[in-house]
């Protein structure tokens, strides 16, 4: 079976970057191709990557709280792109503030992003659910 191809990085004018390489590891450990675009990643250096590997998902990590600005306007983009079925993932610290999960994750969802993690998730969790909607091992 081939290798599912994934897009990670860090989004925006943040530059946390020791998540980033955990996740890297994480993610190419349990299988997959991994392409790190590192941090301060804009969207459309996302899409570009994901368009030249061919990638199956993109997984945008903010830690700033500025996620819910620097994801605005992902999914409309992926989509003019051609890429109207790649698989999105957002998580970390996506907004300013404590605000409850489940509305920050209901306002990703309405942005496209089909997962949304919040601060401190497990990478095996994220790890789990990209196999579950990549159709790995089936």
């Amino acid at each position: 079976m081939d290798k599912k191809i994934i897009v990670i990085g860090v989004i925006g004018a943040d530059v946390h970057a020791i998540g980033n390489k955990i996740l890297y590891h994480c993610f190419t450990n349990a299988g997959f191709e991994v392409i790190n675009l590192g941090v301060m990643v804009s969207q459309e250096e996302y899409v570009e990557a994901a368009i030249e590997a061919n990638a199956d998902a993109i997984l945008v990590s903010s830690l700033y709280g500025h996620g819910e600005i620097d994801c605005r306007g992902l999914r409309e983009l992926c989509t003019e792109a051609g890429l109207r079925d790649i698989l999105l993932y957002v998580g970390g610290n996506i907004v300013v503030g404590k605000q409850p999960f489940e509305d920050v994750e209901k306002r990703f969802k309405l942005m496209g992003f089909d997962r949304v993690f919040p601060p401190g998730t497990d990478p095996d969790i994220t790890i789990k659910f990209l196999k579950e909607d990549l159709k790995m091992g089936e």
